[in-house]
């Protein structure tokens, strides 16, 4: 009766780990990686990333280094209206290091919250700070938003991809 009980104990173990692992692959990122100018698909909305240049700011915001503005266009292709927001969106630099993207009014196409409908794409645009070299590579990483409820994250090449 005693190896009755070690084989439910062990059975119930492997169970858990079976779970735990099915649990774990859900909530594992998906890298999806493309170069500028690419659609790329991160949960329901599509994007269109383009380098638009550099530039020194406004006089209310000046760059700590420069501003390194990228293009944006988003379309839902879901059936219900989402939302994106310049908060997704990071640079990686040639060290791989993430930087934020910087709020300003540098044009009237900046990016801070937008709602989408259903297949009306929109064009928008953010700016990084950054110390940035033209011969280095530069990457776009794009996050979804917490509601869209996916494990897609989009990384973009940008420059000398």
């Amino acid at each position: 009766m005693a190896g009755f009980g070690v084989v439910i104990v062990i059975g119930a173990i492997v169970a858990s780990m079976g779970i735990a692992m099915y649990m774990y692959s859900q909530y594992q990122v998906n890298y999806i990686e493309a170069t500028a100018g690419d659609t790329v698909r991160v949960g329901p909305v599509e994007y269109i990333i383009t380098f638009e240049g550099t530039h020194e700011g406004s006089k209310e915001v000046v760059p700590e280094n420069t501003f390194v503005m990228i293009g944006i266009t988003a379309k839902n292709v879901s059936d219900e209206k989402t939302i994106i927001s310049g908060g997704q969106f990071f640079i990686i630099d040639e060290k791989e290091q993430k930087h934020e993207a910087v709020y300003g009014e540098f044009s009237s196409k900046d990016l801070l919250v937008e709602g989408l409908d259903q297949n009306k794409p929109i064009e928008r645009t953010t700016q990084f700070d950054v110390p940035f070299d033209e011969e280095k590579q530069y990457k776009i990483l794009i996050r979804p938003q917490k509601e869209q409820s996916t494990v897609d994250t989009a990384v973009v090449c940008l420059t000398n991809c």
